[in-house]
């Protein structure tokens, strides 16, 4: 078996994904926690094989390489990895335009680690 790495989550990630369940269990409860918890175990699998989610293609044409994502649903989950911690760094819904969104976000989050 691979190398384990440790999954933390940016205070603002964690706030990101509250944000989005509770808006979405304004309607649908049940798809609420349906969704929660497909994120949350998409996150808790980055544990063995962190590198599986791709770059992500809006910072990686400003030279910000080390960003990689995974999509659940309409959700992207944006991290990093360095050395052995994933860091779980913005939770947003990818049908949004979110190329300025996801570069103000993690300028702002590389500050407060």
């Amino acid at each position: 078996m691979g190398k384990k790495y440790v999954i933390k989550w940016a205070a603002p990630a964690r706030d990101d994904l509250d944000e989005i369940i509770e808006y979405i269990a304004q309607t649908n409860m049940a798809y609420a926690v349906k969704i929660l918890d497909k994120i949350e175990l998409a996150v808790k699998n980055l544990d063995a094989f962190p590198k599986r989610g791709r770059i992500v293609p809006e910072l990686e044409r400003y030279g910000y390489i080390l960003y990689r994502e995974i999509i659940v649903d309409y959700w992207r989950i944006i991290y990093k990895i360095e050395n052995a911690i994933v860091y779980i760094m913005v939770v947003i819904d990818g049908r949004r335009n979110v190329e300025d969104v996801i570069l103000k976000k993690i300028i702002t989050r590389e500050k407060e680690l």
